[in-house]
């Protein structure tokens, strides 16, 4: 059975073809082809579920927020404008971002959980960081996760 992401995809690049949407087209494009090179990565070739597919538009969306600064940083607005775009576009097949008072909540009940457990301090990050990660689901990246927790370790 195939994802329902990955359908969405599909129907959308045809639709933005249709329209005429140069970035659109392009980006899609480009998220489909990132997730086939993903989907023949391993010894086989599998089908990629959502959760994967969606890991793949995180790590494209990153690289986006990475190339716009750092064609900001040389000057170049146009590029870095592009890359924006293109960043609008995978970000609207990205769940929700979980707000940072949810997801600070989160963090300070698994450290209190590690407390209680007996560990604490920095040998308590690994643990906390696995939790609030399984419990923020696609809600959090693992960036913001670790952050968080280690401001609130120190």
């Amino acid at each position: 059975m195939a994802s329902q992401l990955l359908e969405q995809l599909r129907t959308d690049l045809n639709a933005a073809m249709k329209n005429r949407d140069q970035v659109s087209t392009s980006t899609i494009r480009m998220i489909l082809s990132a997730v086939q090179v993903a989907s023949v990565a391993g010894d086989e070739a599998v089908e990629l579920s959502d959760v994967e597919i969606t890991a793949v538009l995180r790590s494209e969306a990153k690289r986006r927020v990475e190339a716009a600064e750092l064609y900001e940083q040389a000057g170049r607005v146009e590029q870095a404008a592009a890359e924006q775009s293109q960043l609008a576009v995978i970000e609207s097949y990205l769940p929700a971002a979980m707000d940072d008072e949810a997801l600070q909540n989160i963090v300070n009940e698994e450290i209190s959980a590690a407390k209680n457990a007996g560990v604490e301090g920095p040998k308590a990050m690994g643990q906390v960081i696995k939790a609030v990660k399984d419990r923020a689901g696609d809600g959090a990246d693992g960036g913001r996760i670790a952050t968080l927790v280690k401001a609130a370790l120190a």
